[in-house]
């Protein structure tokens, strides 16, 4: 997987964030309705749930899965299971249409050929949120992260490679594209508390997908 990482080589339309990483908005607006609808079917099949924190924490954002793996979290920790714990029974596959966007959303970033396995979903509802964190339970640790905001909109923290770094807020909109890798695959960030409103799509929710190269 190749990645180009000079802000002059981008079309104008991206925001360059940083070395392999950029935002690429409104890059999937006119596929969202598409897109909430394999999530709704997929959600019928792995219901969205509340995760614990290994610290004992239930997290605001309800999550579920789709692909080879899905994302867990228990008292036990955090890891990547091929079984959804709460259905025993193998995550959803991730749909060709979701495939397609994320390849083509990272391919605008510089990285071509990207194929994830897994496709973590996340539900907010107004006051949920995601603290700033680093993505480092996959195997793969240049392939990017490849982030598809539908709904209602958020501010995306975008921090640095310390936890204590200064944190941009950057406003995401229904169909903002994220994509980071490379040299900036481990850059700390999350979602500051969901604002209360409704959406079209979704009512008053704000669905995330986020891609991942676990293997």
């Amino acid at each position: 997987m190749t990645a180009l990482f000079d802000s002059s080589s981008l079309p104008s339309s991206l925001e360059w964030l940083e070395g392999g990483a950029v935002l690429l908005r409104g890059f999937a607006t006119s596929e969202a309705e598409m897109l909430i609808g394999e999530v709704e079917r997929i959600a019928q099949a792995a219901p969205f749930r509340h995760l614990v924190t290994p610290g004992g924490y239930t997290m605001s954002v309800a999550m579920t899965n789709c692909g080879r793996v899905g994302w867990v979290s228990d008292r036990t920790g955090y890891r990547y299971d091929p079984v959804d714990p709460a259905t025993g029974a193998p995550w959803p596959a991730i749909p060709t249409a979701f495939l397609d966007l994320a390849a083509r959303a990272a391919a605008q970033g510089g990285f071509e050929g990207y194929n994830p396995d897994a496709c973590l979903i996340n539900r907010y509802l107004a006051g949920a949120k995601l603290g700033l964190h680093q993505d480092r339970d996959e195997k793969d640790a240049w392939a990017p992260i490849v982030s598809v905001s539908l709904g209602l909109p958020a501010v995306f923290l975008w921090g640095g490679k310390r936890r204590s770094g200064p944190v941009r807020r950057l406003r995401l909109e229904n169909g903002d594209v994220a994509v980071w890798g490379g040299p900036g695959r481990f850059v700390y960030h999350g979602i500051a508390p969901l604002k209360d409103g409704q959406h079209p799509l979704t009512g008053a929710s704000r669905i995330n997908l986020t891609f991942r190269k676990v293997f």
